[in-house]
């Protein structure tokens, strides 16, 4: 027998146990062993020039085997260790989630372990996985945040634990079965920062403007610092007196309005911008003006659709209403299909029969869609109040930037200005029919929006 043929023998005597033990038990073999295994193998070819050598290669095989042998037994066994795993079941999309891991060593030894959570890729979590040394009969706290770059539910599967064995030659890859059910919604915590703001009198800071009312409201909301531009009819002398600082009141409408926002989830909502589509800018910018409405005692709704209607919530008022809409929208998607717009306005006409402010969300990209929204929002006019918002495409913009584009870009400039001029003609017709209209960015879409709103209450347009 050749001397080659010999060390494919030997190498493949150590490998049949290691691939064995690893279907069996998760055991794998770590670096350092294979490359302790490679050391006999190697000197296996110094038997063609000295067959004496046979020897001490066997010796020094049977030395490698006994080693590992022996550092197999001393890989822990799954029950020396245990996990549990805390987590919020609600997470905002594209905000930090703390989740916290506990993992318990039951056995009276020090091991060197790698902690991974078995987390889905669209959550990325911070750090990804940690390295440490742990214990005997300890408990460590392992605290990391997720971070979601998609709505939607979605399922943390069971903790990976791979520890080593003593001498390093082996590891274990343990699963513990933790399943934690996150709903990821869209961004919520703009809502909490605007209640902030509002109790102290900050909206500016988010975009939203104070807006003059017209005419007189005759409920009382609060009391607030004066400016400039209050009426003095609104004075309230005593708290003036009181607190030493000139103070008004501010009044609401005594009837209560009603919202109903029209969600493309079509083909046209599926670009996006700022890192997410435009559908969630759509959906953070809609739970943000249903908020605002609520807490004024208005009341919301909402109609999501594609090629059907996909989500109806009846306009209700109420915080809880709240809960209802943000149910209705976290696990729903754009579809790459053509919306129909004539389904979704003839639904609206069957279940909201009383006036409202009819919000529709879309995304002008041709003529056919144009004329849709067009001819849709204008047959509104008279029995509710449309209000079209489109979405801008910021490349658009930046194509026409350049005062004097050269080459390529000339030709992208003059593209770009012929669409953005097209685009104006829609706006211009649209309020021209009577519809108001909103022409902004997505990302930067709520403080218009919801400004847009207000100045409709404060002009009693409903």
């Amino acid at each position: 027998m050749s001397a080659l043929a010999l060390a494919l023998i030997k190498l493949a005597a150590v490998a049949a146990p290691l691939f064995l033990a690893a279907w069996a038990a998760q055991v794998y073999p770590s670096r350092r062993l294979v490359l302790l295994a490679l050391v006999p193998g190697l000197a296996s070819i110094g038997l063609l020039a000295a067959s004496w050598l046979l020897v001490g290669v066997i010796a020094l095989d049977a030395v490698i085997l006994a080693a590992a042998a022996g550092d197999l037994l001393t890989l822990p066994r799954r029950k020396a260790f245990s996990a549990a795993r805390e987590a919020g079941r609600i997470v905002s999309l594209r905000k930090p989630h703390r989740v916290l891991l506990t993992i318990t060593n039951h056995a009276r030894r020090t091991f060197g372990v790698v902690v991974r959570d078995g987390v889905p890729h669209l959550l990325h979590p911070e750090p990804a996985q940690f390295v440490l040394r742990f214990g005997p009969r300890s408990r460590l706290a392992l605290r990391y945040h997720l971070r979601a770059s998609q709505r939607g539910a979605m399922t943390i599967a069971p903790v990976h634990v791979r520890v080593r064995s003593r001498l390093g030659l082996w590891q274990r890859l343990l699963r513990y079965p933790v399943e934690t059910t996150l709903h990821v919604y869209p961004d919520m915590k703009q809502l909490g920062q605007y209640a902030v703001l509002a109790r102290t009198d900050r909206l500016s800071l988010l975009g939203v403007r104070r807006t003059r009312r017209i005419g007189q409201d005759h409920e009382f909301e609060r009391l607030r610092d004066y400016s400039i531009d209050d009426n003095f009819k609104h004075m309230d002398w005593r708290a003036t007196a009181r607190r030493r600082k000139l103070t008004v009141r501010d009044y609401q409408s005594s009837q209560a309005q009603r919202i109903v926002f029209l969600l493309d989830c079509g083909r046209m909502m599926t670009g996006e911008a700022a890192g997410l589509s435009l559908l969630d800018h759509s959906f953070n910018s809609m739970l943000m003006l249903s908020y605002v409405a609520l807490r004024q005692g208005d009341s919301a709704g909402l109609i999501c659709f594609s090629d059907g209607i996909h989500r109806f919530i009846p306009p209700r008022s109420g915080m809880n209403q709240m809960n209802r809409l943000i149910h209705a929208v976290f696990d729903r998607f754009p579809k790459l299909v053509e919306s129909r717009y004539d389904q979704a306005f003839r639904y609206l006409a069957t279940h909201c029969r009383r006036r409202s402010l009819v919000v529709l969300i879309t995304n002008v990209i041709d003529e056919v869609n144009a004329h849709q929204i067009e001819r849709y929002l204008a047959n509104l006019v008279g029995r509710h109040l449309p209000l079209g918002i489109l979405l801008r495409d910021r490349r658009l913009f930046e194509a026409v930037e350049p005062e004097r584009p050269r080459g390529d870009a000339f030709w992208r400039a003059a593209a770009a200005a012929d669409i953005l001029a097209w685009r104006h003609q829609v706006l211009t017709d649209l309020m021209s029919k009577g519809v108001l209209s909103l022409d902004v960015f997505p990302e930067q879409m709520t403080a218009p929006l919801i400004n847009q709103y207000l100045e409709i209450k404060a002009r009693h347009l409903l």
